[in-house]
């Protein structure tokens, strides 16, 4: 089936019509509260190309054509697109080195079987495995400063790295005699620890990653003075795999001085040694 929208799409959206002032121009909306709510309403707009509408229920009824799913705060991811990527929106203030991830670890893909999404994302459509982009904005209290788009694959690492840590430490308090454990998603749950049987112990994953701007610090970009700044980071044979007109219509932007696509090597976040090829994307505005 035909994908409804991809971050082509949305890439075009966001040069055409640049909002940096997050909370002045959502103050009107309907469940926005906060520049951190604002911006994963501004993702949603720039996927479903609603940045201008103004009536929420025209705006809701576009959402249900072009996502499947819109998470919780709780699992990821936060948005599926029909057909298409997963989605996870993450806003830090200031010059935050690194992102706070909780229970779930670096994905470079979605998968349907694991066990930290809801049955509801797993049900959404008919899915195995789903590309994911980390949607990373950097705000003050009202603005959005620093935008970036980046695929978990050149992101993360392939999910055995994190799943040998995880499941060595769940191992590891199964080898821990005469304790009672309990059924859980987090890394451990230990019942009546002290004898009188009125104390449980919850083990948690607590994950974190480097911010992308410190994780990609090598990659050359353009001396421009802007008051906001976004990057895109997809390996080279994702891009060939959007349509012709999607890709010309963002090709066709580069004429605008401050938008820039190049085609250069990464390092591969299992084994950096080795170098892979992506489009690498800046646009500066303001």
């Amino acid at each position: 089936m035909k994908m409804t929208s991809n971050i082509l799409i949305a890439i075009k959206n966001l040069i055409e019509n640049p909002v940096i002032s997050l909370t002045a121009h959502y103050s009107g909306r309907n469940r926005v509260n906060g520049v951190g709510n604002a911006l994963e309403v501004y993702i949603k707009d720039l996927f479903a190309n609603t940045l201008m509408y103004e009536d929420e229920y025209s705006r809701l009824n576009v959402y249900n054509e072009v996502f499947s799913y819109t998470g919780n705060q709780n699992n990821p991811p936060d948005i599926i697109l029909k057909n298409g990527d997963a989605i996870e929106v993450k806003k830090v203030q200031g010059n935050a080195s690194a992102l706070a991830l909780n229970s779930s670890y670096p994905k470079d893909k979605l998968y349907a079987d694991s066990t930290m999404i809801t049955n509801e994302c797993r049900s959404c459509e008919n899915w195995d495995i789903k590309d994911i982009i980390y949607i990373v904005g950097n705000t003050t209290d009202t603005e959005l400063k620093e935008l970036w788009f980046v695929y978990g694959d050149c992101y993360a690492a392939d999910k055995g790295i994190y799943e040998r840590i995880k499941n060595t430490i769940v191992d590891g308090l199964h080898s821990i005699p005469c304790i009672e454990l309990a059924e859980t998603n987090e890394l451990g749950k230990i019942k009546k620890v002290d004898p009188l049987g009125i104390t449980d112990l919850r083990v948690r994953g607590m994950w974190s990653i480097f911010h992308p701007r410190k994780v990609f610090d090598y990659l050359p970009k353009q001396s421009i003075s802007s008051d906001f700044k976004f990057y895109c980071v997809m390996k080279k044979d994702k891009f060939e795999q959007f349509s012709e007109e999607d890709k010309n219509n963002l090709l066709a932007l580069e004429d605008d001085q401050n938008f820039f696509i190049h085609d250069i090597q990464i390092r591969n976040p299992n084994n950096p040694a080795q170098l892979i090829p992506v489009k690498f994307m800046e646009f500066y505005h303001g």
